[in-house]
C-alpha cells in the first residue's frame, strides 16, 4: 500500500500544504514565494462579495439540514412500517443522491424556470395569475437552491435513518404498547435519542456538502440573479480561474477547509471517545 499512501500523502495533504503556503503571497496569475502575511486574508474578509458568499451558505445550510433530516426521519419512519414494495421505494428515495448536483441542479432549473416550468404549466392549465418564479428572486433563490439540494441528498439521511430504525429492538415497541404510550411520545422521547449517531453522520455529512456547495448553484443560477446566490466555493473558483487571482482564492479555500476541520472534529472525537468507552466495557 505504500504507494498509493504516497500518492494519497503528496496529492493531497501536499497540495493542501501548498494552497496554504500560497495563501500568505501576493500570488496573482502565477505563485510566487514571497510572504504577506495575512493580507489575502484581510482582503478576503474585506470583500463584500465573500461575506454575501458565507451569509448565502448560512441559509442555505440551515433549510438545507433541517429539512434533510425531518424528511429522511420521516421517509425511514414511513419505510420502517414494512410496507409494500420497501425495496422499491427505499430505491425511488435514495436514487437522487447517486445523480451529481450538476444533473439536479439541471433538472431543477428547468422546473423552476417561469417561462418553462412549473409556473408556466399551470399557467398552461387557465390559471394565469399563478407565480412561482423563486429562481429569479433576490431574496428567494438561495431556498429553491435549497430545496434542489434537498430532493437529492434526504434519500441518503433517509438510508442512515433507516439503519438506526432498525437496529432498535422490537421488544421497545411492545412494552410501549403495552404501557399505551403514543407513538409520537416513543419516537420523540425514546427512539430519536437513540438514533444519536444516526443522527450525528447525516449531520456531519450535511453540513461538509453545505461547505463545499458549488455545481447545483452554478448548474441552477449561475450565481444569480446579480450575486444573490453567490457561495464561497464559486467566489474560489471565479477568482482561481476568471480573475486570476489565486491568492485570494487560496486564502479563501484556506478558510474553508479550516470550517470542515471545525466540523469534522466534535464528530471525530465524539467517535474516538465512544470507541474508548466501548473497549472499558
Amino acid at each position: 500500500m505504500l504507494p498509493m499512501v504516497a500518492t494519497v500523502l503528496f496529492a493531497y495533504l501536499g497540495t493542501v500544504l501548498w494552497s496554504v503556503r500560497v495563501s500568505v503571497s501576493s500570488s496573482r496569475t502565477l505563485p510566487t514565494s514571497d510572504f504577506v502575511g495575512l493580507q489575502q486574508y484581510a482582503r478576503l474578509f474585506n470583500s463584500e462579495r465573500w461575506l454575501l458568499s458565507l451569509e448565502n451558505m448560512v441559509v442555505f445550510g440551515a433549510v438545507f439540514i433541517v429539512a434533510c433530516l425531518v424528511l429522511g426521519f420521516l421517509l425511514a419512519v414511513f419505510i420502517d412500517q414494512r410496507v409494500v414494495g420497501e425495496g422499491v421505494l427505499r430505491t425511488v428515495f435514495l436514487y437522487p443522491y447517486a445523480m451529481s448536483f450538476v444533473a439536479t441542479g439541471l433538472v431543477w432549473q428547468w422546473v423552476l424556470n417561469p417561462e418553462l416550468g412549473l409556473q408556466a404549466a399551470v399557467r398552461g392549465l387557465g390559471f394565469h395569475t399563478f407565480t412561482f418564479d423563486w429562481i429569479t428572486s433576490q431574496d428567494k433563490v438561495m431556498f429553491v437552491i435549497a430545496l434542489a439540494a434537498v430532493w437529492q441528498a434526504s434519500g441518503l439521511v433517509m438510508a442512515l435513518m433507516l439503519a438506526g430504525l432498525r437496529g432498535i429492538d422490537d421488544s421497545l415497541w411492545k412494552a410501549a404498547r403495552i404501557d399505551g404510550i403514543p407513538t409520537w411520545r416513543v419516537y420523540a422521547s425514546i427512539v430519536l435519542p437513540m438514533l444519536g449517531a444516526s443522527i450525528g453522520t447525516a449531520v456531519v455529512l450535511l453540513a461538509v456538502s453545505v461547505v463545499k456547495v458549488y455545481d447545483v448553484v452554478v448548474a441552477m443560477t449561475q450565481g444569480g440573479p446579480g450575486l444573490a446566490s453567490e457561495v464561497p466555493g464559486k467566489f474560489i473558483m471565479d477568482n482561481l480561474f476568471g480573475r486570476a487571482n489565486i491568492g485570494l482564492a487560496s486564502a479563501a479555500s484556506t478558510v474553508l477547509l479550516a470550517t470542515v476541520l471545525a466540523v469534522m472534529a466534535p464528530w471525530f472525537y465524539a467517535r474516538a471517545r465512544a470507541a474508548r468507552q466501548g473497549g472499558r466495557r
